[in-house]
């Protein structure tokens, strides 16, 4: 399997992440142990999480995600093959309303992802959303200190604008403190404008690694939701009728298109084409089987032409 870089972390990572965002919601602790032993088994190996994922879910106070992950870690006894992405600064519902980056937030968080994680180091700690009220040097040299305590390999941010994750790297360079060496933005085929432009000019040029959400536009992108009758075919249909433009639709057509030249599915090649986009490092998948999870693995083996691209490019555009 190829690795990639993980920015200037020395840290080196397979072309494609699991989400660990529907573990302890759409999949149970059953579901979620065969996904992560299918996704490491086929030789994969960055799982992406975060301390709130998921209380969004009924009943959920956040932590599920992270609880899941540690026990299936302590049970298969696969810590060594890979590597651990967690985030702080989210809301945590039950707990005091804290949604920030203050060095005190931090370092409470983390050693609750420890504990729920089971782990002793962190592979790579992000900051979950950009917080305006605290002094972006307090989050830094918070960040800092875990690294020195041996707690966090290195760290990540999230949802960062490219104005102030430039801001972050001038001050890690000025204070000789950690940089952020990783971006995890909104980015698919079809929601592009976030992330194309200065943001990308700046992950690339400082050599970034960039892990992208959302990166099948929360199912759209697989073909499911082709008309508005597909849209009651999960929870999240409702959220796809705005995409049922004739954007949308091109879109989908591009991808049949090419889906049917290789013998894959639609997914499959919206993840290719952002494996193969210069910058990315890995995009993030989540599967609720092992079964919807080949389909997200048959990315990583799919070499898409140039033309191929361009007719993708172009439907995006």
């Amino acid at each position: 399997m190829e690795l990639r870089n993980l920015g200037r972390s020395g840290i080196q990572v397979g072309p494609l992440a699991l989400g660990g965002n529907v573990f302890g919601w759409t999949a149970d602790e059953a579901a979620s142990f065969r996904v992560l032993d299918a996704f490491v088994d086929a030789g994969l190996n960055l799982i992406d999480t975060a301390d709130a994922y998921s209380t969004w879910a009924p009943g959920n106070k956040g932590g599920e995600s992270e609880t899941i992950i540690g026990r299936w870690l302590k049970r298969s006894g696969k810590r060594d093959r890979v590597v651990v992405a967690t985030k702080v600064g989210w809301e945590m519902p039950g707990r005091p309303q804290r949604k920030d980056l203050s060095p005190a937030w931090i370092r409470e968080e983390v050693e609750n992802s420890l504990r729920r994680l089971q782990v002793e180091v962190i592979d790579l700690y992000q900051s979950h959303h950009d917080d305006l009220e605290t002094p972006q040097e307090e989050t830094l040299a918070a960040h800092a200190e875990l690294i020195k305590a041996g707690k966090v390999r290195a760290i990540g941010a999230s949802n960062f604008s490219a104005e102030r994750l430039a801001s972050a790297l001038k001050i890690s360079a000025e204070k000789g403190l950690p940089r952020y060496e990783t971006m995890q933005p909104h980015y698919n085929l079809y929601d592009r404008s976030g992330y194309e432009g200065p943001l990308e000019d700046l992950c690339r040029r400082e050599g970034i690694g960039v892990i992208t959400y959302f990166s099948l536009a929360s199912g759209f992108l697989s073909g499911k939701y082709r008309s508005e009758a597909d849209l009651s075919k999960s929870a999240r249909g409702g959220g796809m009728k705005d995409r049922l433009n004739p954007r949308g639709l091109r879109i989908l057509d591009a991808l049949d298109r090419v889906a049917g030249a290789h013998g894959v599915r639609p997914a499959t090649v919206a993840l290719a084409w952002l494996i193969a986009r210069p910058g990315i490092t890995a995009p993030i998948a989540s599967a609720t089987s092992p079964e919807q999870l080949e389909d997200q693995i048959a990315a990583t083996r799919l070499t898409l032409a140039a033309d191929e691209i361009r007719l993708l490019d172009e439907a995006g555009k």
